[in-house]
């Protein structure tokens, strides 16, 4: 496994709900397994697996009931 994939968190679902209604693509990026890098990539080049949205020039964010979607895990269910 390449060095950069070894140092990304494994997030739990418990974890991603924490975040609450929006988290920054960066953040996002880890939990789909990818790196900072790729992940903005992805989202400048509309790549990005779910919606990513342009608060302002500098800051976009991505909305976590999409990325639990793309998970498949279920928003509103507990996690045993």
């Amino acid at each position: 496994m390449p060095k950069a994939m070894e140092s990304l968190k494994r997030w739990t679902p418990e974890e991603v709900r924490a975040l609450g209604t929006v988290t920054d693509v960066g953040t996002a990026g880890e939990i789909l397994g990818l790196t900072r890098g790729a992940a903005y990539h992805a989202a400048r080049t509309e790549q990005f697996p779910v919606e990513v949205l342009k608060i302002s020039k500098r800051r976009w964010v991505v909305p976590i009931a999409p990325l639990l979607r793309v998970l498949g895990i279920d928003e509103g269910s507990e996690v045993n």
